[in-house]
């Protein structure tokens, strides 16, 4: 069964100074870069991938993240597509707020709905559905197809992004995605099921 990967990129800048990034390109931190290397010798240890094509968003710090996860792995020349349908959701005038400050402006069960819920919209900004509503059409024509081929797929991408497409791979409903955190630097393995075209989540 082809192997399926995702990834959100390591640490940026604006998470290490506990800011709303969103669409905003920050570049990687040291811990970042760290996280990511970290990413491809997991990757390496515990299933040595053989990918036949990468997918990110057109952010630097996903670009990033993907270049030196495909260093540690020793696939520099895989055949990376970058595309904004993966990029982070808008978080509108939030973007390049502190998230304390936010919360002491607008109440911090207003920001979790804003950060966490499907359906609350920022101000200005993207709800998680509209994510959803272009990360998963995406999904379905463009690298679902390398999947059915038989390649293995890395994607790295963005907290957000892949909290949506979690939905679709994992069946999660729009109440229980409020609940799921994705931590930068840790890949996410699945295994695709070319007769079902079912994803099973594979240990960590």
């Amino acid at each position: 069964m082809p192997l399926f990967v995702i990834v959100r990129h390591g640490q940026s800048q604006w998470n290490l100074e506990n800011r709303f990034t969103g669409s905003t390109d920050t570049p990687l931190t040291e811990l970042g870069r760290h996280e990511a290397r970290e990413a491809g010798t997991l990757l390496k240890a515990h299933q040595p991938p053989n990918f036949g094509i990468g997918f990110t968003s057109v952010l630097q710090r996903a670009i990033e993240t993907m270049a030196i996860i495909l260093n540690e792995i020793d696939q520099t020349d895989l055949p990376v597509e970058r595309n904004a349908a993966l990029n982070e959701r808008m978080y509108g005038d939030l973007q390049g707020m502190n998230k304390l400050e936010a919360e002491a402006r607008f109440g911090a069960e207003q920001v979790f709905r804003w950060r966490r819920g499907y359906d609350d919209r920022p101000p200005n900004g993207e709800r998680l559905a509209d994510t959803y509503a272009r990360v998963v059409p995406y999904f379905k024509t463009t690298i679902l197809p390398h999947l059915q081929a038989g390649q293995a797929v890395l994607v790295v991408a963005h907290g957000n992004s892949l909290r949506a497409l979690m939905m679709e791979l994992e069946h999660i409903s729009p109440t229980d995605i409020e609940h799921v955190e994705l931590a930068t630097g840790i890949p996410r393995q699945y295994e695709y099921d070319l007769i079902t075209g079912e994803f099973k989540l594979l240990p960590k």
